[in-house]
């Protein structure tokens, strides 16, 4: 961390400086918002052989054969994070899950944990009947001396803990049990301890895996699932949504540090609320619309903000004409009469209901949204429910994508998140500030690249991957490429570097031979050891040419520690989303002990 002049933000603001997810059709965040953006609906409808529940109930007529499959659900890869492949097993799915996109989180963002001095909060929320569902408690009797270690490894109380401490940091950890909110809450109580100086970093997120997995519902009349598999917030003809599973975290910072510390910022959390229906006249799990206006409202209020400014509304929307009418009446009363519209959306027509996870994929779309300056269309929409009564209120469904163009000057989304049992919960994310002027990037000036990763295979996919970002995004700076890399990667064993003076450069470098295993540095002259130092942290060029750089990429290649801070000291690059470590998940599973 560096030290932070004084900034003229709001000092409430927190920033989201790295994101991960995984939903039904897309292992990353890009490729979820591809889908979105060109209205895919990644509800699968599957073959009885596929299902693996009681005969008598898939029989039944009302047994509807979707859901949002995750294809990774029973896959993990424990070699990352030095752990055996018992204990993997062992394992519940979310716990793996968790852990895996706390990882990208933190890398996407830019950090290596090995290197991070500071604090971490890590919370996340999870489903308390997946551990049960995935297999019976450990018998201490039956399981021998690793007892206590297995039953953490499935308790769904210790996914916080276990992220913690495979990843080698140290903080909070707080595992949150608030039904479909639980998303919400987690990054809620996270920003509270941000806020409060508890903690330096924040890792905020939730974990659904709902087993047996993949499964269909069993549909009943005015009940959330719906009749045919197919979720339409909004719609006259909805009849509710299909049920999904998925992983999200997001890397949280206070906005006026992710700014001196120049992170890549997606959004910023303005406000966040949550509260409890509690007695209500509604029936129990229902919205009660006062309750959840007073949640929206005090969301925006913390923020200091006024409703006219929100200019998207990304809805619970379950797709259920009942429960739409009392959220949107809800956000009505909360936004009040006004002239400003608000585009109003809602994600699970894409990806259905994921349960704990739900409000994570609504605030990754509107985090998204706000950072490509778009709009998604709402799927599945076509004739908008004239009970809800859109034309009285500021809300505009979103029924075709469109270019983000603000109304009042400046891009926001408020998330709202309902969980059974009374939950409610609100995010509200405002767009990251405008970037403050650079120096253009000093052409020609030899930089040095690194990858690592545990094995040649991992390695070869480290490069191919990097290689089509560079490609796919050119406004990527090669000196925020090299910083980004040195820095915010965890080194491993098999190593990767180049010397290379542009980005085309080094584009070509990592085509080299990038199907198969790769070690080597870019074309130098011989490494010369005396042209580098040994500093407190690792080796440190004599100077900065590419001859220096070549010694110091040559020694890195085969096993010395480099000080990579003291080489990029005294530099002004920013951090920059870089593709993450490319796990090589297998299948771990079993049901007994």
């Amino acid at each position: 961390m560096t030290d932070r002049p004084e900034q003229d933000y709001d000092p409430g603001d927190v920033a989201v400086i790295g994101m991960s997810l995984r939903a039904p059709g897309a292992r990353t965040k890009e490729q979820f918002w591809d889908n979105l953006v060109h209205g895919r609906e990644s509800v699968s409808f599957l073959a009885k052989d596929d299902i693996h529940v009681d005969e008598t109930l898939i029989h039944s007529p009302f047994y509807v054969r979707a859901c949002g499959v995750l294809d990774t659900y029973d896959k993990f890869d424990p070699s990352v994070f030095g752990i055996s492949d018992r204990m993997a097993a062992a394992m519940t799915p979310e716990n793996r899950l968790f852990l895996e996109s706390a990882w990208e989180s933190l890398e996407d963002g830019g950090y290596d944990p090995d290197r991070l001095q500071a604090e971490i909060g890590m919370y996340g929320a999870n489903n308390p009947q997946t551990a049960a569902l995935y297999g019976s408690p450990p018998d201490r009797v039956s399981v021998g001396p690793e007892a206590i270690e297995a039953s953490l490894a499935w308790s769904p109380d210790t996914m916080t803990s276990n992220a913690l401490y495979y990843m080698g940091l140290t903080g909070e950890a707080v595992t949150v049990a608030a039904v479909c909110a639980g998303f919400h809450y987690s990054v809620h109580l996270a920003c509270q301890s941000l806020l409060l100086g508890q903690t330096d970093l924040a890792i905020a997120g939730g974990a659904m895996v709902r087993l047996p997995h993949p499964r269909g519902h069993l549909w009943e009349e005015n009940r959330i699932l719906s009749k045919d598999g197919h979720c339409r917030p909004f719609d006259a003809n909805g009849t509710g949504t299909a049920l999904s599973s998925g992983v999200v975290t997001v890397l949280l910072k206070p906005l006026s540090h992710a700014v001196a510390d120049r992170d890549h910022i997606y959004a910023v959390v303005k406000g966040s609320a949550v509260n409890n229906n509690g007695v209500s006249a509604m029936a129990y799990g229902l919205a009660q619309p006062e309750r959840l206006s007073a949640c929206i409202a005090a969301a925006m209020e913390v923020g200091g903000v006024t409703p006219d400014t929100v200019g998207m509304y990304e809805a619970n929307g379950l797709g259920l004409p009942m429960t739409d009418e009392l959220e949107v009446h809800a956000a009505s009363m909360a936004f009040g009469k006004q002239t400003a519209t608000t585009s109003i959306g809602g994600v699970k027509g894409n990806v259905g209901h994921g349960g704990v996870v739900s409000g994570g994929f609504g605030a990754i779309k509107a985090a998204l949204a706000l950072h490509h300056k778009q709009l998604p269309a709402t799927i599945n929409l076509t004739e908008v429910n004239p009970d809800l009564d859109f034309p009285g209120t500021p809300f505009v469904p979103q029924l075709e994508g469109a270019d983000w163009e603000p109304e009042s000057g400046i891009r926001r989304a408020g998330i709202t998140s309902i969980g059974g049992g009374g939950y409610n919960a609100h995010l509200l994310l405002e767009e990251a500030p405008a970037p403050a002027g650079r120096a253009p990037e000093e052409d020609g000036r030899p930089r040095l690249a690194t990858l690592s990763a545990l094995d040649d295979e991992a390695l070869a996919r480290q490069r191919a991957r990097l290689r089509e970002r560079l490609e796919a995004d050119p406004g990527l700076r090669l000196d925020d490429v090299c910083y980004s890399l040195n820095l915010g990667r965890k080194v491993m064993p098999r190593r990767w570097a180049a010397v290379v003076r542009s980005r085309a450069e080094l584009i070509a470098a990592l085509a080299v031979d990038a199907g198969g295993p790769a070690t080597t540095t870019a074309a130098a002259p011989a490494a010369d050891p005396g042209a580098l130092t040994r500093g407190d942290h690792g080796l440190v060029p004599a100077g900065r040419d590419a001859r220096a750089l070549a010694d110091l990429a040559a020694a890195w290649v085969n096993g010395q520690q480099v000080d990579f801070a003291a080489l990029h000291r005294g530099e002004a690059s920013h951090r920059v989303p870089l593709p993450t470590y490319p796990f090589q998940p297998r299948r771990f599973w079993r049901t007994d002990w």
